[in-house]
């Protein structure tokens, strides 16, 4: 199911982040760069699934051009401009600066990932049915 496949996905998102944070908070500037790195990576990789592939589908298949795809393209769009922020003030050392925006950015991310897992992803399962694991197939070699 796509719910359960997305999921996995937001909570490897999540490790790393949390890595991120663990090396600066260890004053392991480098390991931290390092993971935010991967974070950054795939959490944009977890977004481009989602913009050109699943909610693509799911609009043709329903109809719904507007509503919650657009609602989660927009939210989207917000953490994009958070993680820029926080690559630069990485990047330049300023790590107060770091840890102030992650927390806003993780705030809104988990509420994000929430709707998507509670409302978004159960209702793409549905129109999508047996279809699904085509979807998943095609979500896995994306990453290739």
């Amino acid at each position: 199911m796509i719910l359960e496949f997305m999921r996995d996905d937001h909570r490897a998102c999540d490790v790393l982040y949390t890595e991120a944070e663990n090396a600066l908070s260890a004053n392991d500037a480098e390991k931290a760069k390092e993971f935010f790195t991967l974070f950054y990576r795939a959490t944009n990789h977890h977004f481009d699934m989602e913009e050109r592939e699943l909610f693509i589908t799911f609009e043709k298949r329903t109809g719904m051009m507007g509503g919650p795809t657009q609602m989660m393209r927009y939210e989207h769009q917000q953490l994009r401009s958070l993680l820029e922020s926080m690559k630069s003030a990485l990047a330049e050392d300023r790590h107060d600066d770091f840890f102030g925006i992650g927390e806003s950015m993780m705030i809104m991310l988990q509420q994000h990932n929430m709707k998507e897992e509670q409302m978004l992803y159960p209702m793409i399962d549905r129109t999508l049915g047996e279809d699904g694991s085509l979807m998943i197939q095609t979500l896995k070699d994306m990453a290739q």
